[in-house]
This record gives structure tokens, C-alpha cells and sequence, in this order.
């Protein structure tokens, strides 16, 4: 059996606010936010007293969603170094297509965002 499409992809948050803010500027739409708690939540994420605030967004073509999860109980772990390295395991990026790069990095700045490395053209293709 195949992969059907790519639901959505979660994120766990210190700050709710900020980071709707953030993807919002991207482009993003905030379809909701609510708390979610209860025992089937602690099956699904394999965790005991799970409280979490949490915001779905989706991108301007409505085909992908990003959960944004702000853990109440229990306190969200910080797995890594605050600023990790590219070869740390685990998910490193998502990229999103944006139409002016430029405009995106500056209106981004605002909310805190940082480049990690350079921007740089690839081939023909795209810039990253």
C-alpha cells in the first residue's frame, strides 16, 4: 500500500501566540485552536494526564496542515541543544514554496526568525 497524501505535520511549542503569529506571516491560515485532553489522548501520543493547547493551520492551496501543540501537563523535554546542528537526528526542516523569498525572510524577521545558514540559489531551480 502507498502513502495516500501527508496529513499534517506537528510541532511542539513553548509559545502558542508567537508561533501562530509566525506561520500566519508566512502565509498560513489558523483553521482553530482548542485544548485537548482525556484518556484518548494519552493513548494516541503514549504520554499519562495529557493537556495540551493546540492550533491547526493550513496553506494557501488547503491541501497541508501543521499542528502547532503547546503541552500544559506534562511539561514539554527539550530533546537538544536550543541550537542544534543540521546533523542532529531527527526532522531538521520543512520548506514551504513562498513567491518572494526576500520579502518572506524580512516580514519573518519581525517574529523572531533567524536564518541558519546563507540564502543561496540552487542550479536553476530555487533559492534556499
Amino acid at each position: 500500500m502507498t502513502i495516500q497524501r501527508m496529513d499534517h505535520v506537528g510541532i511542539v511549542v513553548d509559545n502558542l501566540e508567537a508561533a501562530i503569529a509566525f506561520f500566519v506571516e508566512l502565509g498560513m491560515e489558523l483553521k482553530g485552536e482548542m485544548p485537548v485532553e482525556g484518556r484518548w489522548v494519552d493513548r494516541v501520543v503514549g504520554l499519562d494526564d495529557v493537556r495540551v493547547d493546540i492550533a491547526m493551520m493550513r496553506t494557501p492551496d488547503g491541501h497541508g496542515r501543521l499542528e502547532l501543540t503547546k503541552f500544559r501537563t506534562p511539561k514539554a523535554a527539550r530533546a537538544e541543544p536550543v541550537n542544534a546542528p543540521a546533523n542532529t537526528l531527527g526532522i531538521r526542516r520543512i520548506m514551504f514554496a513562498v513567491e518572494d523569498i526576500e520579502d518572506t525572510l524580512a516580514r519573518l524577521r519581525t517574529h523572531g526568525a533567524e536564518l541558519v545558514g546563507e540564502l543561496d540559489q540552487y542550479e536553476d531551480s530555487y533559492r534556499l
